[in-house]
């Protein structure tokens, strides 16, 4: 059952009666970014605070919510530009690429829209959520309130773990500046901030204890409790959330323990299950927690608010199956990188997620795009143009050439705590971690899997089975940050489908990997200090880099 569409209605009308006037790539001159505002708090009734409440979740994914353009889907966004920034996810470069920006890495210029969705998206939320927490007295003791206020801090706590790894390097990599948890990292944005206008940069470590302490309270308030839906946050996606903080910590029992408790109740997808195109319903058994496009909201959006609500949503962009976005229109289909694509074994069902370079996957056996004999081929010269190699398939659709783009969308999976189980046991004890590994594999993806097939060390042979996996779900480039790991697109020339403008390697402490803060931002908070260092990548620059997995 799709969410209730009331309360997307009503969010949409606020956004209509504020939004403004379309813009391009670059940034109004003055426009100040909600971090340096300084936040009214109204007392919050009960009933307007359910409105509110609700409103914050619609923002995770609501198309066109700052500027009516193709590229602005809020949070989602900044999960597929994690992936496009990355070594293993890719689009064509071609003038209909709205993100062409992540592919060469230009979106460290900090005049453009696409960094500034990126920063505004979550400090937006956590502005919403301390104007919504101010509302309520210190004492409050309703059981509902509660709840809400439990998830309300997650969503903080999720918008500073979206903000963080852009604008500085993980606590544990010893960079040349110190440790990455002294490095300074975002300004942290209170009910309790004052000076908007002078908040500095607070550390890594900073940020992530005021996380902790958000997922502590709510791990603590949201046990036994239910939801509604999967769109909302209980105590497991509290948990799983709580275990990627530890595992970036690096505090590997309280990582495990919390994955163990975020997969209570859950099962992984069967070989089943992913031999077809998947991941678009938020009730798939799998999903620990997700974002429910609700019906017609998209089109909603495109016809009442903004004309591009369609097209700035995963279902565009990222799923090969729309007859109505710029993926299938402008053959700017989301592939994966030969260079991965090559390293999976023809036993794993996985293989299958993309089409190889014939445009053949066993999971489009069966299926036909309408007025054609096949998917992969389909091509009427105007919305739907034919499959590029290694196009992906893994992400399907309500069904083969719709054309209303409200497919739902992942946040959180079973199969990513079992592998932080499996992560976090490979510090400690690795032949728990290899048994974890070998269970899941086998059992759900590849029969015929051993850990030590591929010849790569355990924890690199994690991560392979992360990049496979959790392949389009916004992983990406966060996990080489988090493991220190160089960004590898290609061994040079000719050695994978990477658009030659996108062709280069990146080291993991490059200090380009840094965003820059907005200039609306720098230009009404003074206290933040830029980051530095570093300059746009070049065609086939380090083409002597490897990370361990796709060598």
């Amino acid at each position: 059952m799709k969410l209730n569409k009331l309360y997307f209605a009503i969010v949409a009308v606020a956004v209509a009666l504020a939004s403004c006037s379309k813009i391009d790539r670059i940034v109004p001159e003055g426009g100040t970014l909600l971090a340096s505002q300084v936040q009214e708090t109204n007392a919050i009734i009960p009933s307007r605070a359910s409105a509110s409440f609700n409103g914050m979740f619609t923002a995770i994914g609501q198309p066109c919510k700052m500027y009516d353009t193709p590229d602005d889907w809020e949070f989602l966004m900044i999960l597929f530009c994690n992936d496009l920034e990355g070594a293993d996810a890719l689009i064509a470069d071609s003038g209909y690429n709205w993100f062409s920006v992540c592919g060469e890495y230009s979106s460290r210029n900090n005049t453009y829209r696409n960094p500034a969705i990126r920063y505004r998206a979550p400090y937006n939320m956590i502005g919403d959520v301390n104007t919504f927490l101010a509302g309520f007295a210190e004492d409050v003791d309703d059981p509902a309130l509660l709840n809400m206020i439990a998830q309300a801090r997650v969503l903080r706590a999720y918008s500073y773990m979206m903000l963080a790894p852009q604008y500085q390097f993980a606590p544990l990599t010893q960079t040349s500046e110190g440790k990455g948890a002294d490095l300074p990292c975002v300004p942290l944005v209170t009910p309790n901030t004052e000076d908007f206008t002078n908040n500095p940069r607070a550390t890594v470590k900073e940020v992530y204890d005021f996380v902790l302490e958000d997922l502590d309270y709510a791990v603590a308030n949201l046990e036994g409790a239910t939801r509604t839906s999967k769109m909302y946050i209980d105590a497991n996606v509290a948990h799983g959330l709580r275990a990627r903080v530890h595992l970036l910590l690096g505090n590997w029992d309280q990582a495990y323990n919390d994955a163990v408790a975020a997969a209570s109740g859950y099962e992984p997808a069967t070989i089943a299950e992913v031999s077809k195109p998947a991941f678009y319903d938020i009730n798939e058994h799998n999903w620990i927690w997700g974002y429910d496009m609700a019906d017609g909201y998209p089109n909603y959006i495109a016809n009442n608010v903004r004309g591009n609500g369609l097209y700035a949503t995963t279902s565009s962009w990222l799923r090969s199956f729309s007859n109505n976005g710029y993926a299938p229109a402008c053959q700017c289909y989301t592939c994966i990188n030969s260079l991965l694509w090559n390293k999976i074994p023809a036993t794993d069902v996985r293989k299958g997620w993309w089409v190889d370079e014939n445009l053949d996957s066993p999971l489009l056996d069966g299926l036909a795009w309408p007025g054609f004999p096949d998917v992969a081929n389909a091509d009427d010269g105007d919305n739907k143009l034919a499959f590029l190699p290694y196009t992906n398939v893994k992400f399907g659709a309500w069904s083969i050439a719709n054309v209303i783009n409200e497919e739902d969308m992942p946040l959180m999976r079973v199969e990513e705590m079992i592998l932080i189980q499996a992560e976090a046991k490979a510090h400690t004890d690795a032949g728990t971690a290899t048994s974890i590994l070998e269970n899941f594999v086998q059992t759900y993806r590849d029969p015929a899997y051993k850990v030590n097939a591929g010849g790569r060390t355990l924890l690199d042979e994690i991560w392979f089975q992360r990049r496979i996996e959790l392949w389009g779900e916004g992983f990406g480039v966060f996990d080489n940050l988090r493991l220190d790991k160089p960004i590898v697109r290609s061994h040079g020339a000719g050695t994978s489908n990477i658009a030659d403008a996108f062709r280069f390697n990146l080291d993991s402490q490059d200090p380009w990997l840094r965003m820059r803060f907005p200039q609306g931002e720098m230009n009404t908070n003074f206290g933040i200090v830029d980051n530095q260092g570093g300059q746009q990548p070049t065609i086939d620059m380090n083409p002597g880099l490897r990370d361990g997995v796709t060598d």
